[in-house]
């Protein structure tokens, strides 16, 4: 292998001026093609549309709607809505709502939408109508007479908030844009409801509240226009702090500088493709400049160290080619295989991001392993950079010999034992892990975000809001008008609004129960649903298709549960409960079936993370176990370095129950990646070391040699990249604060598992043979 290496080697620097020039052209091509990537949204890309849930969901997505909802909410100050420029107001933004592009006009609806209704019991029967009349006046009479419909028509908590003092207008939003024929592009949406609706209609008197996928994703990109600036003060602390490492100008750009190549290689290619950068997934391409900055510190380091002895920049670079090839290539393969992994979840964003981080990496393959030598190759360096280059050196000589103590059976067994405690504590916190959200509101953005204010002030004064789950109930034409249908399905809806967490639930048998007591005088005691079929059939015909409550010929019937939030826990005991009925009462005509509505796609979000979470983990590490026993051709070795990765991994899920962050499609692929990351630390570290006691040396020399030749950059580089991320605390967005934290944790302790653990377990197996 090392014959062929260097015939690879020699042809490449032969080359150099070849290589370069195609890099230049590929590198200005790919940066036209980055230049036009847009940020990408899309509601079903965020679903597991494979999962039962959502096969009900689309199934009858159609009929009922779907779970793209919008609600705006028209707040008046003084606290009562039931003023003439309040009802302005409210007509404007219904209609305004209404006329924006890639809204369902037919699923508008609002206190002035023609299918918002009343019915009342008058002595010759049932009277109704529009809440609001078409020769409706803003004067206090007709003010005084919607007050009087609204009631009558039982929509105070969901059209008109509990304390009457906010409106609601909804709608559901169109995947694909008709006007336009594309998928409806949810940033520009989100931009237009903020131009067209809160800043066109707030005032000091009128508050505009908007809440709906498309509007946190529109606040999640804006957000995310932030990450650049974290990623341009990554790259200032990184750059001060090779320069201290390295004493050289030089040596610093370059690494950095073939870095953001392959940024702009990953995103350019991801261009071509067809694919854009998807909002929740925008932290990617700084991980691959962390990824690449790991490999060109090793890179530089080499580099350095040959100079410093006194060889030409030519053969320093091509020795350092050499060298880093084969494990700089492993890494970075496990780096991908691990990415590739995420392509089994069916979850479109996921997969998505799977993709956007494999394309880095493959770039990263050739701008730091190959384009940096040949770069470094041409620097000229100054007379004293050895004297430079070595100034800290007797301080690194300190602290390695302090590490090479843990290549020793006493002190290793110590840091082992101490792993073995951390490990234990890492599975038994882990298993608290909640899969989905733990907080209300929106996990992306912060609790005081104007998003999650809206959010928190639409659950206060409605009974209603986006958090709501539609259980589909199934049965044969006409259902509705037979009793053995219509009560158990009466029975399944009182069940529900009993359990914890529930705020209202809203059914066909309920409306039924207040039409028949109707024809009855209002007679409370005939609130109950008729057994005969002409009366109940009477009852149901008084309720519309465009309730969504039935469907035309009455063989489904949804239905519609309000909950209080979104948390784990929450859906968790409304899908156990509806599980629970489903088990306990076996029906041969109704079928209850989960779930559409926005908790029903959170809910198969949530357990499609379930059951792709263990296996991700062992597709994860059978890979990088595969690709290391390939390389290494050693299953001690393989072992060494996987052991630290795994305690590093049950650590990082302990922290997330002490944090509280739930694993979510935004947190998934966190352990992967600090997985992929992770193992580079251990394939720079195992690989020099068997080299050296290949050549003879005792396992603690080996390692003392190791660690003064890859370990600086190591344990520079872990510090480097956990010092970059930590400022990601003071993002905009809550969920790059919490990838941010998990992401310095594990750079940080897959560092030091590296350079502690690997030797420690060495120690264990070799001790004898080499000592």
């Amino acid at each position: 292998m090392e014959n062929n290496l260097e015939k690879i080697s020699k042809k490449v620097f032969e080359l150099r001026p070849l290589i370069i020039g195609l890099f230049i052209l590929g590198t200005l091509l790919l940066l036209w093609s980055t230049a036009q990537i847009k940020l990408d949204a899309g509601f079903e890309k965020n679903i597991p549309l494979k999962h039962e849930y959502m096969q009900t969901f689309i199934k009858h997505q159609q009929e009922f709607g779907g779970a793209n909802r919008i609600l705006i909410a028209i707040e008046d100050k003084s606290g009562d809505i039931y003023n003439p420029e309040f009802f302005e107001v409210l007509k404007k933004v219904t209609d305004e709502l209404f006329f924006i592009e890639g809204v369902d006009r037919a699923q508008v609806k609002s206190l002035f939408t023609p299918n918002t209704r009343f019915i009342e019991v008058v002595e010759g029967g049932f009277a109704g109508g529009p809440v609001i009349p078409a020769d409706f006046q803003p004067r206090p009479s007709d003010l005084e007479l919607v007050r009087k419909n609204t009631i009558k028509a039982g929509i105070v908590g969901r059209y008109v908030s509990n304390d009457f003092s906010c409106a609601m207008v909804s709608a559901q939003l169109l995947e694909i844009d008709p006007s336009t024929g594309e998928r409806l592009d949810y940033i520009e949406f989100a931009h237009k409801l903020e131009q067209r609706i809160r800043s066109k209609y707030e005032t000091d008197q009128i508050k505009i509240h908007a809440i709906g996928f498309a509007k946190m994703i529109g606040d999640i990109a804006d957000g995310a226009k932030g990450v650049f600036f974290f990623f341009l003060i990554t790259i200032m602390i990184t750059g001060v702090l090779v320069y201290l490492y390295c004493f050289s100008i030089k040596l610093t750009v370059l690494p950095i500088f073939c870095s953001i190549i392959g940024v702009i290689w990953q995103l350019g290619l991801l261009n071509l493709i067809g694919f854009g950068l998807d909002p929740m997934s925008i932290l990617v391409p700084f991980l691959i400049f962390a990824i690449g900055v790991s490999h060109g510190m090793q890179m530089i380091n080499s580099m350095g160290n040959e100079i410093a002895e006194g060889l030409a920049p030519t053969n320093a670079a091509r020795i350092s080619f050499t060298r880093l090839l084969i494990p700089g290539g492993v890494a970075l393969l496990s780096d991908t295989v691990g990415f590739l992994t995420l392509l089994r979840i069916e979850i479109g964003m996921i997969q998505e991001l799977a993709i956007t981080a494999s394309l880095g990496v493959a770039a990263i393959i050739l701008t730091n392993l190959v384009l940096l030598p040949l770069l470094l190759s041409y620097l000229k360096f100054e007379a004293n950079f050895s004297e430079k280059f070595f100034a800290r050196a007797d301080f690194r000589n300190k602290l390695w010999n302090h590490f090479a103590g843990f290549a020793t059976p006493k002190k290793g067994a110590v840091a082992i034992l101490v792993a073995i405690l951390l490990l234990g504590f890492g599975l038994w916190k882990s298993k608290d892990l909640q899969i989905g959200d733990m907080h209300a509101g929106a996990p992306a953005l912060h609790s005081d975000s104007v998003y999650n204010q809206d959010i928190k002030l639409i659950t206060e004064r409605f009974s209603i809001g986006v958090d709501a789950i539609s259980i589909i109930v199934e049965t044969q034409a006409e259902g509705c008008i037979k009793y053995d249908v219509m009560e158990p399905i009466d029975r399944f809806a009182w069940y529900m609004q009993n359990i914890e967490g529930v705020n209202s639930v809203i059914s066909l048998p309920q409306v039924t129960k207040i039409i028949n007591s109707g024809y009855n005088e209002g007679n409370a005691k005939w609130k109950i649903l008729p057994r005969n079929v002409t009366v109940l059939s009477q009852a149901t015909s008084r309720v519309e298709t465009s309730s969504g409550l039935l469907n035309g010929d009455c063989s489904v019937m949804p239905v519609i549960v309000f909950t209080a939030d979104h948390k784990a826990a929450t859906i968790n005991r409304v899908v156990a409960a509806v599980k629970k009925f489903n088990h306990e009462n076996k029906f041969d005509k109704i079928k209850f079936r989960l779930a559409t509505g926005p908790v029903g796609v959170m809910a198969a979000t949530n357990e499609a993370v379930e059951a792709a979470q263990i296996p991700m983990l062992i597709y994860v590490y059978l890979a990088v176990f595969i690709l290391c026993l390939i390389s290494f051709r050693s299953i001690l070795a393989t072992i060494c370095v996987i052991l630290p990765l795994v305690v590093v991994s049950s650590l990082c899920q302990a922290l997330m129950v002490y944090l509280e962050i739930g694993l979510t499609v935004a947190t998934l692929p966190v352990v992967a990646l600090g997985v992929g990351i992770g193992v580079d630390y251990g394939i720079y570290i195992i690989n020099p070391m068997l080299g050296f006691m290949k050549a003879g040396l005792p396992l603690k020399e080996a390692y003392l040699k190791t660690l003064q030749t890859t370990g600086s950059a190591v344990l520079f580089t872990g510090f480097t990249l956990a010092l970059g991320v930590s400022t990601w605390i003071f993002s905009m967005l809550k969920f790059q604060v919490d990838i941010g934290i998990l992401l310095t944790f594990m750079f940080m302790l897959n560092m030091l598992g590296a350079i502690i653990l690997i030797p420690a377990i060495a120690a264990q197996i070799w001790a004898r043979k080499n000592n």
